[in-house]
């Protein structure tokens, strides 16, 4: 493809893959070292959907902290490891989830977390769920069981298909469309691809994320349409003036 593509660490690759694929091709990001290589993105990632749940939290609930909010952790692997951080550094309460025992002894050692069963997550009561795992999870049968204000996680396609936004709208649950809140990782890498790799700009543009959910919310809620529309609808605005 000619550098059309430029992969990057998604679930189940870490650093040391990259290198494995370095060695056969130039197009490659998340390098643990070398020219302009910054690691592993999932910080970023991390760091992003933190952002995306504060602006969640203060569209739909009008808060600017979570303390003593509850946010519902589903997956800790990289990202959700890091996200529990920043969640407990604000003073939130943490549930969590994941098929790995050691990273739940980790969230609850280091954050102090509550563990509940992988099939009881994303029924659980909370404040804020966020979906930090596989793909498809808010579909038929979950969204009725859903018993939460706002959905914002990391996951990749988080609604099994586009009409799920509308269900999640008429149950009064704000959903973060997950390309949106997840992009602190390929806003990363993209750093480096530009050869010339500069932390403070990416962490501002990371933070900036916050700003572009609100923008979001506040533009889904004026029309009265489902954000992941509003999303998908400002993306192509986005790509068709860049053309």
């Amino acid at each position: 493809m000619d550098g059309k593509y430029i992969t990057a660490e998604d679930v189940g690759m870490t650093t040391e893959d990259m290198l494995i694929i370095a060695s056969e091709t130039d197009y490659i990001a998340g390098l643990p070292h070398g020219d302009h290589a910054s690691g592993d993105p999932s910080p970023f990632t991390a760091r992003g959907v933190y952002n995306g749940i504060r602006a969640a939290i203060k569209n739909k609930l009008g808060k600017d902290s979570l303390e003593g909010l509850t946010v519902a952790v589903q997956g800790v692997g990289h990202v959700g490891l890091y996200l529990c951080e920043n969640l407990h550094r604000d003073g939130a309460k943490i549930i969590v989830s994941d098929i790995i025992q050691e990273h739940l002894d980790e969230a609850v050692h280091k954050y102090g977390a509550t563990i509940i069963s992988p099939d009881d997550i994303l029924s659980v009561e909370c404040d804020v769920l966020s979906p930090c795992a596989l793909g498809a999870i808010l579909n038929d049968d979950t969204i009725p069981n859903l018993k939460t204000a706002i959905v914002a996680g990391g996951a990749n396609n988080q609604l099994a298909n586009d009409s799920h936004g509308v269900r999640l709208m008429d149950r009064g649950i704000l959903y973060a469309p997950d390309y949106v809140i997840n992009a602190g990782g390929i806003i990363n890498v993209s750093g480096e691809t530009s050869g010339n790799y500069d932390l403070s700009s990416i962490n501002s543009k990371v933070d900036n994320i916050y700003d572009t959910l609100i923008h979001i919310f506040e533009r889904a809620d004026a029309e009265k349409r489902p954000t992941n529309v509003v999303a998908d609808e400002m993306a192509e605005e986005i790509i068709a003036n860049a053309k």
